[in-house]
């Protein structure tokens, strides 16, 4: 489904039907609120509902050449009416099941090129079909499928290769603009050199010993939101975003890339993301350090330890861990 074909990027008011017009003597009794129905003492702040975790396999068959997509997509909207929680009137309920089915037949009609879009399309529906839809959202989250690799790509086999997850969150209020967050997740990485953390703040709270050479491991989780929804690739951005971090953390293959520290590390990659895609407003990373500690062999008699200098034992800790996160924005232009 080419973006194009997603005509509606700001909610419009629906035909549905809904009660209108001004509330009887009757209808007055009633406690449509809670803060009518607590007399004032309390109100509903935040409530929504929605389908969580439907599953779905986009199939693309082009003769003999398929493409595949796996997502799972999670719903939620929020409504004008307090009515279902306060008094129990499901009219303006849309139901989680009808929710389910409106997103196959979407991916039926339209096909997903791309979770962000398919986010937009899912979000801009409930709120151009039920006017009592205040606020509607989408998750999707892609199981990372590539094609296999049999001496040339396979037309019609895939290998599951979980290297790291996409997603995304699509959220849009009536009379208001679609947002999409974009989001990298379980991208674990280690290099062996090339790594040290110096010259920290030594205390009589302090243990740890300057480290000239260490491992570097972490799990990367990334997200990032978007200044131009409409000019906006997003297979682009996603691929970009998991290469920036892959460069600034390894380096050429050959002689690496020094990091001097896990927060000089992640600066670099998410620098390069807003250097390179100019429709991201920000990008936010967090890269907890999962620690291979160095093994104390003095203690045991050299006869025992001798060996192969080559052999290097680490003891891996993944509790408890370091957490080093930023987000990294564009500055307001100035006007002056």
């Amino acid at each position: 489904m080419p973006w194009t074909s997603i005509n509606r990027i700001y909610a419009q008011p629906s035909n549905t039907s809904a009660s209108e017009g001004p509330i009887t003597s009757k209808q007055s009794r009633v406690a449509y609120t809670a803060a009518e129905d607590t007399g004032g003492r309390f109100e509903l702040r935040d409530h929504g509902y929605g389908k969580s975790s439907v599953k779905l396999l986009h199939v693309h068959r082009d003769g003999d050449y398929h493409v595949i997509r796996e997502f799972e997509v999670s719903t939620e909207l929020k409504l004008a009416s307090e009515s279902a929680y306060v008094i129990g009137d499901n009219k303006e309920v849309v139901a989680t099941d009808s929710q389910k089915n409106t997103i196959y037949l979407l991916a039926k009609k339209y096909g997903v090129k791309t979770p962000e879009e398919f986010g937009v399309l899912v979000v801009n529906h409930f709120l151009y079909m039920y006017r009592q839809v205040l606020e509607a959202k989408c998750r999707v989250l892609e199981y990372p499928w590539e094609r296999l690799q049999a001496g040339t790509p396979h037309n019609h086999a895939f290998l599951f290769s979980p290297t790291a997850t996409r997603w995304c969150e699509v959220s849009q209020a009536r009379h208001e603009a679609v947002v999409v967050k974009s989001g990298l997740s379980g991208l674990r990485v280690l290099k062996t050199t090339q790594s040290a953390f110096v010259d920290f703040v030594q205390d009589e709270y302090t243990t740890l010993t300057d480290a000239a050479e260490r491992i570097f491991s972490t799990i990367v989780e990334a997200e990032w939101t978007y200044d131009g929804v409409r000019t906006a690739n997003f297979d682009n951005a996603w691929l970009t975003v998991k290469d920036a971090i892959l460069d600034k953390f390894a380096g050429p293959p050959d002689t690496g890339v020094y990091s001097p520290s896990v927060q000089h590390t992640l600066y670099q990659a998410e620098k390069v993301v807003l250097e390179k895609v100019p429709e991201i407003a920000w990008i936010k990373m967090t890269m907890p350090n999962k620690h291979y500690l160095n093994i104390d062999m003095s203690k045991f008699p050299a006869n025992v330890t001798k060996g192969d200098p080559r052999h290097h034992i680490y003891q891996p800790v993944d509790k408890p861990a370091g957490l080093i996160y930023a987000q990294l924005r564009r500055r307001p232009k100035s006007h002056l």
